[in-house]
């Protein structure tokens, strides 16, 4: 990093890499963008109050324009990280550090991972899809990115929960946030890996790419604990790397010959028995949530707690009724229909890949001679090559498949639908139904479905809007299967549920 002269002199009291929000003090971060240099933006945070531009090289002459002192840093992001730690107190060296990677799994691990804490004592802010916590309590923000902030947002909201008394932060660490160096001069002391699988290839080149991204959290100096589920391929690759490099410690998971070893896992009542040994011995327990991935995440995230060196007996007690928004989410439904017949079972995942959709089918137990139905749909503006792998897996599972709309975002609704179906139609004996308009879509599903059935809407899990062109309308797939099947309980058939998601064509 090069320093001007006149930098000395400079108190900086904040940092944002977004020109739109400097403020009286700031250190504006100038970094490429796809389109434009953010160093052309310089100029105008003058007026803002801002105090000094960090950079990159090819921003270097631009910046200068603004008149104010330019840092020059080969690795800006680096940079930015490094400063923002700094200016916000280094919080992580009081705080014990969780971090969760993987393709599936992250958030449904975080949130077991928290209740495993605080039932062992601990005050814990989670950060991930979800949003930002602490002590179970939503902490309000306006978000930058899906998963992981953005390094100056990060550790101003770890300063935040360190104030308000968190003692333990379980954070959601994504592929995007290690390869744009959002969580560089964090140290996280255990790290978890859950799987890998298909996803984000509209930002990572392949999937080895994507790996390797991912991979990044277990360098020696950023994880004194590497916590890795060695039933996944990629899980069995990061474990032999670490194991050859001697640091950081690794802790296993899985079936397999493992430091923490699912020996028994079955359905239990809405949930899962788990039978699991590990340092702390033999342990039983159920949790509410179903399927075996989550027996898997349960598993993994006592892991966590115990290599902490928290007691396992207490931190299996938060995890027995732990609940995930969106992550097989029961949707209970009251009544019957005008001819008698009671409701499904309903569940409403965020399973958006084709290895969570497997996952989350195969956690479906229908009653005596019930089926499996599942509507889902793919995003649009995203990762293509995954929608017809997304539809056989859904057929795979399912014996019922409603095709409809997720996020279209910029593209065709149809086009997305229609690689969705070529996919699921590769699969014999599977009833396939096209539906535009994600509402009518849960309508069918529901219409459909028996008492002895189980209906999974896939894809949105916990999000409360469908983005459709530049535009995010309301939309929330729980409260859309309550007011849809109130709907049929009075008349027997049901007009769609209120969506400002007509005109999407």
């Amino acid at each position: 990093m090069r320093l001007p002269e006149q930098a000395g002199a400079v108190e900086v009291s904040g940092i944002t890499l977004d020109s739109r929000t400097v403020r009286p003090g700031d250190l504006y971060v100038a970094l490429p963008g796809s389109r434009v240099h953010g160093a052309r933006f310089a100029e105008a945070t003058v007026a803002a109050g801002a105090v000094a531009v960090l950079t990159d090289p090819t921003g270097a002459e631009l910046a200068a324009a603004a008149g104010l002192p330019v840092v020059v840093a080969d690795d800006a992001r680096d940079a930015m990280a490094d400063a923002a730690a700094t200016l916000f107190g280094r919080p992580t060296h009081e705080l014990m550090m969780y971090g969760i990677t993987g393709t599936n799994g992250k958030t449904t691990t975080a949130f077991l991972l928290e209740a495993a804490l605080e039932a062992c004592g601990r005050r814990v802010g989670t950060i991930g899809t979800i949003g930002f916590r602490l002590d179970g309590a939503e902490l309000p923000s306006n978000r930058t990115t899906v998963t992981t902030p953005e390094s100056p947002d990060l550790q101003a909201l770890l300063a935040v929960m360190l104030e308000r008394g968190a003692d333990s932060v379980a954070m959601e660490v994504s592929s995007h946030a290690l390869a744009l160096q959002r969580v560089d001069h964090i140290g996280f002391d255990i790290a978890a890996f859950t799987n890998l699988g298909r996803d984000h290839l509209d930002f990572h080149p392949t999937v080895a790419d994507y790996f390797e991204a991912k991979a990044r959290l277990f360098q020696p100096e950023w994880c004194r604990v590497a916590v890795v589920n060695t039933d996944d391929e990629h899980g069995q690759e990061l474990a032999r790397r670490l194991r050859e490099q001697g640091s950081p410690r690794l802790v296993s998971t899985g079936f397999g010959e493992s430091d923490h070893r699912l020996l028994e896992v079955r359905p239990e009542g809405p949930g899962m028995f788990v039978r699991c040994q590990g340092p702390y011995g033999e342990r039983s327990f159920t949790i509410d949530l179903p399927g075996e991935h989550n027996a898997r995440n349960a598993v993994m995230a006592l892991a966590m707690a115990s290599e902490a060196g928290l007691d396992a007996d207490a931190a299996i007690e938060g995890l027995r009724h732990a609940q995930v928004p969106g992550r097989m989410q029961l949707v209970r439904l009251e009544g019957s229909r005008p001819d008698g017949r009671g409701a499904p079972r309903v569940h409403v995942d965020f399973a958006h890949t084709p290895q969570a959709i497997s996952s989350a089918l195969a956690a479906a137990h229908p009653g005596p001679g019930g089926r499996v139905l599942a509507v889902l749909g793919a995003g649009g503006d995203r990762d293509a090559a995954k929608r017809e792998p997304m539809g056989r897996a859904a057929a795979e599972g399912a014996q019922v498949v409603v095709v409809t709309d997720d996020n279209p975002r910029n593209e065709d609704p149809d086009t997305i639908r229609a690689a969705v179906l070529a996919g699921a139609r590769a699969v014999d004996g599977v009833e396939l139904v096209e539906q535009a308009g994600r509402s009518a879509a849960i309508r069918t599903a529901l219409s459909l479905a028996g008492p002895q059935d189980v209906l999974l809407v896939l894809g949105k899990g916990h999000e409360k809007g469908q983005i459709i062109a530049e535009k995010v309308h309301r939309f929330d797939d729980v409260e859309q299967v309550r007011t849809i099947w109130n709907a049929l309980r009075l008349v027997g058939d049901a007009p769609a549920a209120e969506e400002d998601t007509d005109a999407q064509h």
